[in-house]
């Protein structure tokens, strides 16, 4: 009688849970349905001929063409984009991340005049977006003769993320207990040996997270490379799909088959980098 009672209580405490779950899986469920759909789309669209996403572009294609793929990997321009995005990807991390960690770690664990003010004006870079600064950007970049270079995407792009970055960072560093620090001095250390052998490593969360905006934001940027960049060797994989656009007529096959390559490597990454990032987003402070 007492397992019958047992399994009794045990079922209805199951149903409270899915009633108290079905909601959110199905919030979950929606969202999720309304972001794969255009990533659906078009992964199947690069499938299609030009005629049937004319005649039927929600359809499943009557054949499968592969060889719409094949042919792009076959383009030279098409790995030449990729090491350019990937160049600039890599570059502008490790750049933003030297220029980010010891500003951050001096507006947080640093005292000196006028240390707020400082932080406050880096903010300001939040309010100001890119967009606006086309026109200067694009002067001050053909006066230091960086107009058709890389260097002249990785180093606006470094500067857009730092503000962001330096307020994730700072209140990452912030949270570190002072009692490692005062641990690290009584033990002989420096200041900058507790930055580079204590704060970074614990850091690391919050490194994934900066790393990962940063990277996708520069992976999908386009109007920074348009802007600066003329010279089709140059191309990231962003402006790549203008190839395939002529004056009169675009293909629309090739150009959501190019589009499906590019998300690829973002993908893989986001899949090496979940457990990181998903760390960093949830870390709200570092218990000593």
């Amino acid at each position: 009688m007492y397992s019958v009672q047992q399994r009794s209580i045990k079922r209805g405490m199951v149903y409270r849970n899915l009633a108290l779950l079905a909601p959110r899986y199905l919030i979950c469920g929606v969202v999720a349905f309304f972001v794969l759909i255009p990533i659906v789309t078009v992964v199947i669209g690069g499938f299609k001929t030009n005629g049937e996403l004319n005649n039927a572009p929600f359809a499943l294609p009557s054949i499968w063409h592969w060889e719409n793929f094949a042919s792009i990997l076959s383009q030279t321009s098409f790995w030449q984009a990729l090491a350019n995005s990937g160049i600039t990807m890599l570059a502008t991390v490790g750049l933003l991340l030297l220029v980010s960690c010891p500003t951050s770690f001096a507006l947080s664990r640093i005292p000196f005049r006028g240390r707020e003010v400082v932080f406050n004006i880096i903010l300001f870079g939040l309010l100001f977006p890119a967009s606006m600064a086309i026109l200067p950007l694009y002067i001050t970049l053909r006066n230091f003769g960086l107009l058709n270079t890389l260097i002249g995407v990785i180093l606006p792009q470094t500067a857009f993320a730092l503000p962001t970055t330096i307020l994730i960072l700072r209140n990452f560093f912030r949270a570190i207990p002072q009692e490692l620090e005062d641990a690290t001095y009584i033990d002989g250390g420096s200041t900058i040996d507790f930055f580079w052998r204590i704060l970074l490593p614990l850091a690391r969360p919050s490194l994934a997270v900066v790393s990962m905006l940063v990277m996708v934001a520069s992976w999908n940027n386009f109007l920074l490379p348009l802007l600066v960049l003329n010279d089709a060797n140059l191309w990231t994989m962003t402006m790549g799909v203008m190839q395939f656009q002529g004056e009169h007529s675009t293909n629309l096959a090739l150009t959501l088959a190019y589009i499906t390559l590019a998300m690829i490597p973002a993908i893989v990454f986001y899949l090496f980098a979940e457990r990181h990032l998903i760390a960093g987003l949830t870390a709200g402070a570092v218990k000593g």
